[in-house]
């Protein structure tokens, strides 16, 4: 590290001025929401660990770890973040009045979402059944709420405000709308400890609801992004590993439907019940050989932008929740299969998994330490723009 990075003229506690010396960090020091997918993939690891139709049980203590990892990683983001929201120029504001990072407003609402579920999956073994409740019904409201509003008011803003070019469309774009899909999941885990009757068959609408509000815009978003790469190829930038997020909402929509299909017997009528079961097959069944497909694109498209030298970045982080995704929706396929196919794919994925988070995980140490993640980008940076191989020639 270059004597360049560093930045002497913090005044402050010892421990500040240590911190801002080692890192060259400056006082609005760049933790914007984008942070939060890193409490996201860390914590999908506890979920899709608990949800593995096969050595789930070997992975108990496992997954209680990194889910207590993935708390403290959210409470730590939300106390960083909680004393600079105040500023008048911060990295949040920023975030919000620019048309690629304004997308990761839909990040801290899924944050709270994966710990709520982990809460569910395998915080109880820790610190009991009613307190892991409380805790999952706070964060459910709170990422609900959260994840609506940036379904709602990211898009309109992009519809009304922001200024993009005709190969915009990334998977970023995907990250406000994808909340809603989290909450119908956690939420259809919930179903069963709400209040019989009304109360209960009100939330299970409720979360299908959300189902069909993300399903339908991630569609749209996702025609966009294939359109997109057709058009105009792929930027072979730091925004690439984007492209896995797609695998987000595909995922996790099949992990809400089996969900809902499994908690529908004790919330609906008899008839309707038996309907969401077979729904759980017969929309997941082809979802999957969807993932399949690009699964296979987006590592293709990986491996090319890493032959150009993409370089690390918080997108890094797109590798590991939507692949955890993958995982619980496909458990959930062999759940409701009982076929072995599924039950190793999900394995398969779960290993992939693993791999993403050690590489996000490195790469944001490193720059923490450095400080480079730290700090705005160049005012010089200019948009990126995507080129095919024979633009190039």
């Amino acid at each position: 590290m270059g004597y360049d990075l560093k930045n002497k003229n913090v005044k402050g506690f010892w421990w500040k001025r240590f911190f801002y010396n080692v890192t060259g960090a400056n006082l609005d020091y760049e933790v914007g929401p984008n942070w939060f997918a890193s409490v996201m993939g860390t914590g999908i690891i506890a979920n899709a660990a608990a949800s593995l139709p096969l050595f789930s049980n070997i992975l108990s203590e496992f997954s209680l770890v990194i889910w207590c990892l993935a708390s403290l990683m959210l409470i730590g983001l939300v106390l960083a973040t909680s004393s600079s929201l105040f500023r008048q120029q911060n990295a949040w504001t920023r975030h919000f009045r620019d048309p690629m990072m304004a997308q990761f407003y839909g990040a801290p609402p899924m944050a709270a979402l994966t710990v709520a579920g982990g809460a569910l999956l395998v915080g109880q073994n820790l610190i009991g059944r009613d307190f892991a409740l409380e805790i999952a019904w706070s964060l459910w409201i709170i990422g609900t709420i959260g994840g609506f509003c940036s379904a709602v008011i990211i898009p309109y803003r992009l519809f009304t405000t922001f200024t993009v070019r005709p190969d915009s469309a990334c998977g970023g774009w995907l990250m406000p709308v994808v909340p809603p899909m989290v909450s119908a999941t956690i939420g259809a885990m919930l179903v069963p400890y709400a209040p019989e009757g009304v109360m209960r068959e009100t939330l299970f609408y409720l979360c299908f609801s959300q189902f069909g509000l993300s399903l339908l815009a991630a569609l749209i978003i996702i025609s966009m992004i294939w359109s997109r790469l057709a058009h105009h190829g792929t930027s072979g930038t730091s925004r690439v590993p984007t492209l896995w997020i797609v695998l987000g909402p595909l995922g996790q929509s099949m992990t809400a439907a089996g969900i809902l299909g499994t908690v529908a017997k004790g919330a609906v009528p008899a008839e309707i019940a038996r309907g969401f079961e077979l729904f759980a097959v017969f929309y997941s069944v082809p979802i999957f050989g969807f993932v399949i497909l690009w699964t296979c694109l987006a590592i293709l498209l990986t491996l090319r932008a890493h032959q150009r030298n993409m370089k690390f970045a918080l997108t890094y982080w797109a590798f590991t929740f939507p692949v955890g995704t993958c995982v619980t929706g496909t458990a959930q396929l062999a759940h409701h299969t009982g076929l072995p196919l599924f039950a190793w794919a999900s394995v398969l994925f779960f290993i992939g998994l693993l791999a993403a988070w050690v590489v996000a995980a490195f790469g944001t140490t490193r720059g923490m330490i450095t400080g480079l993640l730290f700090r705005p980008p160049s005012a010089s940076t200019g948009p990126i723009i995507s080129v095919k191989e024979s633009e190039k020639s």
